[in-house]
C-alpha cells in the first residue's frame, strides 16, 4: 500500500496556515475533483477522496493538533474511530450555491434546515418594429404563468388546519440520499417524493388548484424597452415568473427577448447603419446630392462627390441608433452600388455607341488600370 501524503501537502498549504487558509485550500481543490465535475475519473476520485480526508483532519483543532504531534499514525488508531474516515457529504451546490457554511454540517452532527424554493423563470419572444432601436417604447405583453390561488391564499388547502408537516423529509421539502464510494460518502439531493418538494401534506385539498397552490393565469405585463436595444436582447421582470411551489419561496423572473424586425434598407453593425445606394453613371461622374427619408423623423442628405467609383463608402457620423444607455450616435455608412440600365432601345444604344471613348474600356490602357485600381483598394 502506497504512503499516505502530508495532509498540508494535500491541500497545498503551509504547517501554519489560518483556518480560513486551510477552509480557502479545500474549497478550490474539493470544486476542482468533485465526482459531479469528473464524471468517470478515477484519478480526480481518488483525489477527491484524498482532499475530503485531509480537511476533516485539518479543520479539527484537536484532530490538528494530534496530526502535528504524531502524523498519521496518531497513537496507532484512526482518529475517527474503528470505521475509518468515513467522508465528508459534499454537493455542488455546496461548492457553488453559496452553502459552503454548511458542508460539514452533518458529518460533524448538525442538520439542515428548510430551504427556501423559487418559481419558474419564463422566456418570452417580443417582435418590435425596427423604429424601437431608435426610439425605444412602452410596451406590454400577455403571459400566461403559474400563480399563488387566490381561495388557499397558496397553502393548497381548503383549510389551513389540515395541513400536516411531511414525515419524509420533516417539512424541508428535499430528502438525502446517501451513496458509498469505497470508505467514503456521497450525498445526493433531490426532491421529497411523498410531497413533491412542497415539506407538506394536504389533507383536504382545494378545488381550485387541486391541492397545488397555484394554477396557470393570465396577466398582462407592461415594460420599458430602451433605445438602441438589438435583437436577443432579454428584458428581465424580477418576481414576474411562475409562483413558488412552497409558500416561503419567491416568484421566478420573467425574461422578455427581443426580436428585432427588419428595415426595408438598413442593415444594422451595433449602433451603425449599413445601406447599399444604386446611383447612375452620370451621379458618380459629376457629382449629385440625395436625400432619403430616414427612422429619425429629418431627411438624410448624402454627397456624392464627383469621380466617386462604385463601392465606395460614405460615412454620416450622428445620424445612427442610439448607443444603448447614451445618448450618443452611430454613423450611416451608404456604399455606392452603379445602377446599371436595363434593356435600351436602338436609339439609347446608338447614343451610349457615340460615347464609347468616354464610358468604355480603354483596351491599350487596360494593364495600368488594373494596377492602379488594386493602389486604390489597398490604401
Amino acid at each position: 500500500m502506497s504512503q499516505k501524503r502530508d495532509y498540508y501537502e494535500v491541500l497545498g498549504v503551509s504547517r501554519n496556515a489560518s483556518e480560513g487558509d486551510i477552509r480557502k485550500a479545500f474549497r478550490s481543490l474539493a470544486r476542482k475533483f468533485h465526482p459531479d465535475k469528473n464524471p468517470d475519473d478515477s484519478e480526480a476520485e481518488k483525489k477527491f477522496k484524498e482532499v475530503q480526508e485531509a480537511y476533516a483532519i485539518l479543520s479539527s483543532p484537536d484532530e490538528r493538533r494530534k496530526y502535528d504531534t504524531f502524523g498519521h499514525g496518531g497513537a496507532g488508531s484512526s482518529p475517527f474511530g474503528p470505521g475509518g474516515f468515513q467522508g465528508v457529504n459534499i454537493s455542488m451546490e455546496d461548492l457553488f450555491g453559496g452553502g459552503f457554511d454548511g458542508i460539514f454540517n452533518q458529518f460533524f452532527g448538525s442538520s439542515r434546515g428548510r430551504r427556501r424554493s423559487k418559481g419558474d423563470d419564463l422566456i418570452y419572444r417580443h417582435s418590435v418594429p425596427f423604429q424601437v432601436a431608435m426610439d425605444g417604447a412602452e410596451d406590454e405583453v400577455e403571459i400566461e404563468a403559474l400563480r399563488q390561488c387566490k381561495e388557499c391564499d397558496g397553502s393548497g388547502s381548503k383549510d389551513p388546519s389540515n395541513v400536516r408537516t411531511c414525515p419524509g423529509c420533516e417539512g424541508r421539502g428535499r430528502i438525502e440520499r446517501v451513496e458509498r464510494l469505497g470508505p467514503f460518502t456521497q450525498r445526493a439531493v433531490s426532491d421529497c417524493p411523498s410531497c413533491n418538494g412542497k415539506g407538506k401534506l394536504i389533507q383536504d385539498p382545494c378545488d381550485s388548484c387541486n391541492g397545488q397552490g397555484r394554477y396557470h393565469q393570465s396577466k398582462k405585463v407592461k415594460f420599458t424597452i430602451p433605445p438602441g436595444v438589438s435583437s436577443g436582447v432579454r428584458l428581465r421582470m424580477r418576481g414576474y415568473g411562475g409562483a413558488p411551489k412552497m409558500e416561503n419561496g419567491s416568484p421566478g423572473d420573467l425574461y422578455i427577448e427581443i426580436d428585432m424586425q427588419r428595415h426595408p434598407w438598413f442593415e444594422r453593425d451595433s449602433s451603425d447603419l449599413l445601406m447599399g445606394l444604386p446611383i447612375g453613371f452620370s451621379d458618380m461622374v459629376l457629382g449629385s446630392k440625395i436625400e432619403i427619408p430616414h427612422i429619425d423623423g429629418k431627411k438624410l442628405a448624402i454627397n456624392i462627390n464627383a469621380g466617386s467609383q462604385p463601392g465606395d463608402t460614405i460615412e454620416i457620423k450622428g445620424r445612427g441608433l442610439p448607443h444603448q444607455g447614451s445618448s450618443r450616435r452611430g454613423s450611416v455608412m451608404v456604399v455606392l452600388k452603379l445602377d446599371m440600365p436595363g434593356k435600351l432601345s436602338k436609339k439609347e444604344k446608338k447614343m451610349f455607341s457615340s460615347m464609347s471613348n468616354i464610358l468604355g474600356t480603354d483596351i491599350e490602357k487596360i494593364e495600368q488600370r488594373i494596377r492602379d485600381e488594386a493602389s486604390r483598394r489597398r490604401n
